[in-house]
């Protein structure tokens, strides 16, 4: 897989991702409900994308297949779990549920979280209901931390969600599977980042 920051000329991909999977979605992403969403709308959220991702305010990540050609899913590196953490979200479209596309890709980031950012905490929530999503923190060496009420956002008619946190401290990146994860990274020239 490849993980890179969106681009607009991405949209077309984007879209056909989300719509060919709007029944797998919707149960657990609130954005899923608004969708399908004109495809102007479309490159301006990429476009805002970007813009946070250049200013370093917010990472969000399309993943694609090798060739650039299909959207797997979606991810990011968020800054909302505070200061000195980032949050990893994912999704991946319904065709490649199963395939360890989002173990992959939370591999990937929680190592670009603590190598190329420097945090010293990765956090990942995950709906409680939602069977395949918890898995993956769980995979990759995740500490839960807790289940915490009306966390997620609401659905239409619905009370917020609950969450289920995990979280992995750098002093334990070494002892996880996360370190065995093989990647390359690169910087906005294509020049190699070690990891």
């Amino acid at each position: 897989m490849t993980l890179r920051c969106w681009e607009p000329r991405d949209a077309p991909l984007l879209a056909e991702a989300i719509e060919s999977s709007l029944d797998h979605l919707r149960p657990w992403l609130p954005w899923a409900r608004e969708e399908p969403r004109p495809l102007d709308e479309r490159i301006e959220l990429l476009r805002a994308f970007r813009g946070r991702f250049d200013l370093g305010e917010d990472f969000v990540y399309g993943v694609f297949t090798p060739d650039g050609r299909t959207v797997v899913g979606g991810s990011g590196l968020h800054t909302r779990a505070g200061t000195g953490a980032l949050e990893i979200g994912y999704w991946i479209r319904a065709s490649g549920v199963r395939q360890g596309f989002a173990r992959e890709t939370a591999a990937a980031l929680t190592a670009v979280a603590f190598h190329v950012c420097g945090v010293d905490r990765v956090v990942i929530r995950v709906d409680p209901g939602n069977e395949a999503s918890l898995r993956v923190p769980r995979a990759l060496g995740f500490g839960e931390e807790g289940k915490l009420r009306r966390r997620l956002p609401a659905g239409e008619d619905e009370a917020p969600r609950g969450a289920v946190v995990f979280a992995l401290f750098a002093d334990q990146l070494e002892g996880s599977p996360v370190a065995h994860s093989t990647l390359e990274a690169y910087d906005a020239l294509g020049r190699p980042i070690a990891l």
